[in-house]
């Protein structure tokens, strides 16, 4: 009976309250552990530090500093610096200076980057409401949302762009470090990978065209994607039917590819919406990536056997030959095409391509490409007329349309 368990549980209030109260203490805690961090001013103080213990130039235009004037300054920086200087912190920055030397730039570089990881990681623990030190969807989208004000890169950005923003920079962290699609990932893993600097690059009043736009968290880029999905849109029905899809990129996609993709992503009503198309986006735009590659190879193994044999192989890319045919191009044997797929991905069972396989391989993005867009086929076929004029044609990103 469930009686039994009823006299452990609390009642609803009271858990209301108890929540709030561990919230509130680990909120307090958080700051207490953010004041232990140095502030600007403490910053300024240690580089002023350093800079006056340096030691007279000796080789290049850089200040350096050795390791007596090092643990001088240690001994004056005060308590919060207490732990970056040590020998193993001096060790680690020593690079081939005949005087034994270590940068001063590098070292307050140092020190930065570790104050910054830190603030960081209590910033994010703030929206770790379970406290286990993982992040939900929801808590990772309370956290951008916040950040938003904070990085001038996104002052032009409409308040009505905002949800659609917050779900285009959430979804990035959620492909690559939510592999099996639990709906959380670990604080742990947002810091050591380089989305956080990237979106944090948005602090930055001057940024490059180039940053920019390389930038998947910058204005223009979450524009540009999401303008994307409005113009395959053409219904306005704020979904996008495998028909309006077919148009992404340069529209040569399969239609046996996406028959897959519609058959194992999640879909309303046979319609994608537009968190299902940023996966989509994702995976097709960094195909070098494992978690791309997983996404792909998923589709591509129908009987989800945990390998590709022949068979599978031969099922796409017929549907390569049959375009070929319609744009009167020649068709090319699958035979060829076969050989030269197990040749590229020289797998462990030479009747068998795994997604192991596929990634240690690292031509995955090209034997991909073969399989699914006719462009991407066809840019591997002349990829000799192409290399003359363009060095680097393989790798050339097909969908950045």
């Amino acid at each position: 009976g469930g009686s039994e368990y009823t006299r452990f549980s609390l009642p609803a209030e009271d858990e209301v309250l108890l929540q709030k109260l561990r919230e509130e203490s680990r909120a307090v805690f958080l700051q207490r552990k953010s004041r232990e961090l140095l502030d600007n001013e403490e910053l300024q103080n240690l580089w002023f530090l350093l800079d006056k213990h340096q030691v007279p130039p000796l080789t290049g235009d850089e200040a350096m500093i050795n390791y007596e004037s090092f643990l001088k300054v240690g001994e004056k920086a005060g308590v919060k610096c207490k732990s970056f200087f040590t020998a193993r912190v001096y060790a680690k920055l020593l690079h081939n200076d005949p005087y034994g030397c270590i940068s001063i730039m590098q070292f307050f570089n140092y020190v930065m980057r570790k104050v910054w990881l830190h603030q960081t990681r209590i910033g994010l623990s703030l929206y770790d409401v379970a406290g286990q030190g993982y992040l939900r969807e929801s808590d990772l989208e309370n956290y951008i949302l916040e950040l938003i004000p904070t990085l001038p890169q996104l002052d032009g950005l409409e308040k009505s762009f905002y949800s659609f923003y917050v779900c285009t920079a959430v979804r990035k962290f959620f492909f690559f470090l939510d592999p099996l699609r639990t709906g959380k990932i670990k604080i742990q893993d947002i810091l050591a990978c380089s989305f956080l600097d990237d979106l944090l690059e948005l602090r930055d009043e001057e940024l490059s065209k180039e940053s920019q736009e390389s930038n998947w968290f910058s204005a223009p880029s979450a524009l540009r994607v999401y303008g994307q999905y409005l113009n395959l849109d053409k219904d306005h029905n704020g979904m996008l039917s495998k028909e309006e899809l077919s148009r992404y990129g340069t529209g040569t996609l399969t239609s046996v590819f996406l028959d897959r993709v519609y058959q194992e992503c999640l879909t309303y009503d046979g319609e994608m919406d537009y968190k299902t198309y940023l996966d989509f986006v994702l995976a097709l735009e960094n195909r070098k990536e494992p978690a791309a590659l997983q996404y792909i190879f998923k589709l591509l193994d129908m009987e989800n056997k945990g390998y590709l044999n022949v068979f599978s192989l031969n099922y796409f890319f017929r549907a390569i030959q049959e375009q070929m045919k319609i744009h009167g191009q020649e068709p090319v044997s699958f035979q060829d095409v076969k050989d030269e797929i197990f040749d590229m991905v020289k797998p462990k069972d030479p009747y068998k391509i795994t997604l192991q396989d596929l990634v240690n391989s690292s031509q995955g993005d090209t034997v991909t490409s073969i399989l699914i867009d006719l462009n991407g086929f066809w840019t591997y076929e002349n990829r000799e007329v192409l290399v003359a004029s363009d060095n680097d044609s393989n790798t050339a990103d097909l969908d950045d349309t």
